[in-house]
């Protein structure tokens, strides 16, 4: 992961946006500019509330993990929610989203968090392996459901 870009920079804000937008375009997901800027601009100004990380070199950064939290009864306190992450298909397969994602269990354990969510789409998501390869166990006890507010 990268410290050396300030998020709340323009330049770091058009990188984010920049991967945002990859990512949205290869998922097929329907977010446009103004959508992704709203979402992440709070983030990118320090709003507690979530945190986005890029994660490589400051110039030329490989991805992003972008996390929000919550408090939760069950485990006693904050958790976080990873909301995307995202790697450039050129450097997919090679343990970057493995290292990524060790590194931001041990930087918000080390502020407090007590579990770390995924939330996968399908019961069949093919990322399920990645998942369960980097320490998270499928819950069989829960789903997920949703009331849309807005």
């Amino acid at each position: 992961m990268s410290a050396a870009v300030n998020l709340a920079t323009p330049d770091g804000a058009d990188l984010c946006l920049a991967l945002m937008e990859k990512h949205h375009t290869e998922q097929g997901l329907p977010y446009d500019d103004a959508h992704r800027a709203a979402v992440a601009a709070p983030l990118l100004e320090g709003n507690p509330l979530g945190a986005i990380w890029l994660i490589g070199p400051a110039r030329a950064p490989l991805g992003y993990v972008l996390v929000t939290f919550a408090w939760s009864v069950e485990a006693g306190g904050m958790v976080g929610w990873i909301s995307e992450i995202y790697m450039r298909p050129s450097v997919r397969k090679r343990g970057i989203g493995t290292e990524t994602l060790h590194a931001v269990a041990v930087a918000l354990r080390a502020g407090g968090v007590k579990a770390l969510h995924a939330e996968l789409g399908a019961a069949d998501n093919p990322l399920l392996h990645f998942w369960k390869r980097v320490g998270f166990r499928t819950d069989s006890t829960r789903s997920v459901v949703t009331d849309i507010l807005s």
